[in-house]
């Protein structure tokens, strides 16, 4: 994932100051969501992360959900009656609902809370937002080609 958001970064970087926003805010989110993972180029930590950790990558995770449905998407409009966005943000709204869920569960967790989920939670939602971002990179080239 975090190649991806490298690339989407080379292809499209500079062309709005918006998207560049947005990419570095994904990315920001990536290196969050492997820390709490536990993937590389992080270390499985014994046991859950700390709760602090989980607040801060819940805030990250709802600002860039916010910045995607009233930044990056309300530009591309619904202008065009045949236009990408039309079928493309039906299909983000699944991943929407569960970063929802995801923030609602943990963003304000006690400290001694055994987040017995959280595990299976983080991994179905980094399997959102997997899908997601692949959906937003073709919002995001039709922004770029159609419209900058």
């Amino acid at each position: 994932m975090l190649v991806g958001v490298q690339q989407a970064r080379q292809k499209w970087g500079g062309a709005h100051s918006a998207i560049d926003n947005w990419l570095a805010e994904r990315q920001q989110l990536l290196v969050m969501y492997c820390e709490l993972a536990g993937l590389p180029p992080y270390q499985p930590t014994p046991g859950l992360p700390d709760a602090a950790k989980i607040e801060a990558f819940c805030e990250i995770l709802m600002d860039y959900i916010s910045a995607g449905h009233f930044e990056i998407y309300t530009q591309l409009g619904s202008d065009e009656p045949d236009g990408l966005d039309k079928n493309v943000l039906p299909q983000i709204m699944p991943s929407t609902d569960t970063a929802l869920a995801f923030n609602d569960k943990y963003a304000e967790i006690e400290p001694d809370n055994l987040l017995k989920d959280f595990d299976r939670d983080l991994s179905g939602l980094g399997q959102q937002l997997e899908e997601r971002f692949e959906l937003e990179d073709q919002l995001i080239h039709s922004l770029y080609t159609e419209h900058l």
